[in-house]
């Protein structure tokens, strides 16, 4: 596959104005590394900051609400994010699922929203530790990947702008890191099930590891075959932790 590598920074729950001098710091860096695109995914407050602070990398949001306007107190549109600077929308990570009981027709909804408003999609997909010690890990991500990602009609544009992050939910956050072997069996089996939606259109659809990927770690993930990049969490947080990364993405191993 051509495209370059996608390095993604989801900043979560955290961020401050301060925080902006990372962001500044990793999009001067950006231009040492032509053949990786970057991009940081901030709390909503500071997309509008962030895109003005940066030039090189992309901004995007962390979710968004399946109408484009309306009566939903607290809630974002894909077209708010669209008008404020963003150029892609983080949509059905773990946490969402978990947190906000977020199902894969709620995930497709909000991902077909967001194309619709111009935005680039990251759709998340992952299994529990009890789903994979039961051999279930890669019928569970099939079928997260076939409920979650958009189809039907304009399923062509979709796969333009659509990326998959396979993030095993006992990885995130917690140091543990899936097996090279089994990153590479995951995204086998995710790229087939793309396939089988998307036909020839599956193959410009990137798929990305998360899961406490870091510095230390990268290279061997990243030069795993079939990953085309990372959704990275803690470690986006700070130039120091998440250049590391990019330059891994840059220079892979194998």
């Amino acid at each position: 596959m051509s495209q370059r590598p996608y390095i993604v920074g989801n900043w979560k729950m955290n961020g401050s104005r301060a925080m902006l001098a990372e962001a500044r710091a990793i999009d001067r860096a950006a231009q040492r590394y032509p053949d990786v695109e970057i991009a940081l995914a901030p709390p909503y407050p500071f997309i509008g900051a962030l895109r003005d602070a940066v030039s090189a990398i992309g901004v995007g949001g962390q979710d968004c609400h399946t109408a484009a306007k309306g009566a939903h107190t607290g809630d974002v549109s894909a077209a708010m994010l669209a008008d404020i600077g963003a150029d892609f929308v983080i949509l059905g990570h773990s946490e969402r699922r978990r947190d906000h009981g977020e199902g894969d027709a709620l995930v497709r909804a909000k991902a077909e929203a967001a194309l619709a408003a111009g935005l680039g999609v990251i759709v998340c997909v992952g299994e529990t530790l009890e789903e994979r010690d039961a051999g279930k890990a890669e019928a569970v991500v099939a079928r997260q990947v076939e409920g979650s990602v958009p189809a039907g009609e304009g399923a062509a544009v979709a796969a333009g702008r659509l990326a998959l992050a396979y993030e095993p939910v006992w990885a995130i956050g917690t140091g543990r890191v899936a097996a090279v072997e089994d990153v590479i069996a995951m995204h086998a089996a995710v790229r087939e099930k793309l396939a089988a939606i998307y036909g020839e259109d599956a193959d410009k659809i990137r798929i990305l590891y998360g899961g406490s990927v870091n510095g230390e770690n990268a290279a061997g993930l990243l030069g795993a075959e079939g990953v085309g990049g990372a959704l990275v969490g803690g470690a986006s947080l700070t130039a120091d932790a998440f250049l590391p990364i990019v330059a891994a993405a840059s220079q892979p191993e194998g």
